[in-house]
């Protein structure tokens, strides 16, 4: 008789790590990439440890391949001597079509790889960039303009609701 397959508790298992909150603000994101980090092993520890900040970090293709730079990873205290660089670049695993898609995009004026959030997803390390265009303060301005419309509109049917309740 064959053993049967043990059942994943959830497959889907994902652990947020930090985001960057500003990159949805400052940037126009068009299109999402989910790759995965070469790490050490203190730096796996600091993520799981939540000790990481994407302030200021970009990607970026050299030579082909893809690097984050800028992002901090905290020294993890136990590993000693055999800890990492905090603001190393770190290179992202992506595969070679992907890659150069990307390279064709960002050879357009205006697009740049912003990092979004990093993340564990089934204990494997990911990071998602976002390939975005810089917005401008008129941009900003209609953003939040958009966004107090739709603040005013969902507190009119709220107030419509509780009318309808009495």
């Amino acid at each position: 008789m064959a053993k049967k397959k043990k059942d994943k508790v959830n497959p889907l298992y994902e652990l947020l790590v930090c985001s960057n909150g500003r990159a949805e603000r400052d940037y126009a994101i068009e299109e999402r990439l989910e790759c995965g980090m070469v790490l050490s092993g203190s730096e796996v520890k600091s993520l799981r440890a939540r000790a990481a900040d994407l302030e200021g970090a970009y990607a970026s293709v050299d030579g082909g391949e893809l690097w984050l730079h800028k992002m901090h990873v905290a020294p993890y205290e136990q590993a000693g001597v055999f800890g990492h660089a905090p603001r190393r670049s770190r290179k992202l695993l992506a595969h070679r079509r992907e890659i150069q898609r990307l390279l064709g995009k960002l050879a357009q004026r205006g697009y740049t790889l912003v990092p979004l959030k990093v993340y564990f997803r089934n204990g494997r390390a990911k990071v998602e960039l976002g390939l975005g265009k810089g917005r401008r303060v008129s941009d900003d301005r209609e953003a939040l303009k958009r966004k107090v419309d739709m603040r005013e509109a969902r507190a009119a049917m709220e107030r419509s609701r509780e009318r309808g309740k009495r």
